[in-house]
């Protein structure tokens, strides 16, 4: 079993993005407890803009069937709700992404050749990638950008309890792509857009993806000190 962290520190340096999750069920009164611990979070005079839809169960059976509906062969891809990445991604964030990229495919042993496996492994996504449970965090349009600051401060509050309770997860700005078909399976009114999805559950500690440490650039790329 992953083991619960027992500090915030331990809750950090555990996180990681997971993309290969056992069926253990995540008890409903235990994600119902977390959320409302989470809405701690900061929020920037105290707006709180999130909303978040829960998926478990028969619901999400019925949600991954609509996501193979829609990813079938030929299928007309929607308009994305945002633009995940700007368009051209400069220098170091372009270098970032890509070697994250490659060493994703190469725990995979999924070279950069083969595209088909790559969209087929990337299509797990959509699955959840087989998580018990997934949440979709939504906002009102008429938000702006402090308010999305407040989104991923929300959802940073939750992995790190979910780290607490040893539980993992893997936020997803993919299911920014398929907007209207999120939206009309939950039934949002037309003021709401997607911000992400969360797929929550255990870690398959033996599965390959899951070796991933990402690489972070050091304190001096990115911090300066002033006066200290």
């Amino acid at each position: 079993m992953n083991a619960p962290s027992s500090s915030v520190l331990d809750a950090v340096r555990s996180r990681l993005s997971v993309r290969a999750f056992l069926p253990e069920p995540v008890p409903p009164s235990l994600i119902r407890e977390l959320l409302v611990q989470a809405a701690r979070a900061p929020s920037g005079g105290n707006v709180q803009p999130w909303h978040i839809d829960v998926l478990a169960g028969e619901a999400l059976a019925a949600f991954r069937q609509r996501m193979r509906e829609r990813l079938a062969p030929g299928a007309e891809p929607e308009e994305p709700a945002y633009e995940i990445y700007p368009a051209a991604l400069p220098e170091p964030w372009r270098s970032r992404r890509f070697r994250i990229g490659e060493a994703l495919y190469a725990r995979l042993r999924i070279p950069r050749e083969d595209k088909a496996a790559r969209l087929r492994w990337f299509a797990n996504n959509f699955d959840f990638f087989g998580a018990p449970l997934a949440l979709m965090c939504s906002v009102d349009r008429r938000m702006g950008p402090p308010q999305w600051s407040d989104l991923g401060m929300f959802l940073q509050t939750l992995m790190l309890l979910l780290r607490e309770r040893g539980l993992d997860s893997c936020a997803q700005e993919c299911w920014a792509l398929y907007p209207r078909t999120v939206a009309g399976f939950l039934q949002w009114p037309g003021d709401r857009m997607i911000f992400c999805g969360m797929a929550i559950g255990r870690r398959d500690a033996a599965h390959p993806v899951n070796g991933l440490q990402s690489e972070r650039a050091p304190l001096q790329e990115w911090a300066r000190f002033h006066g200290c």
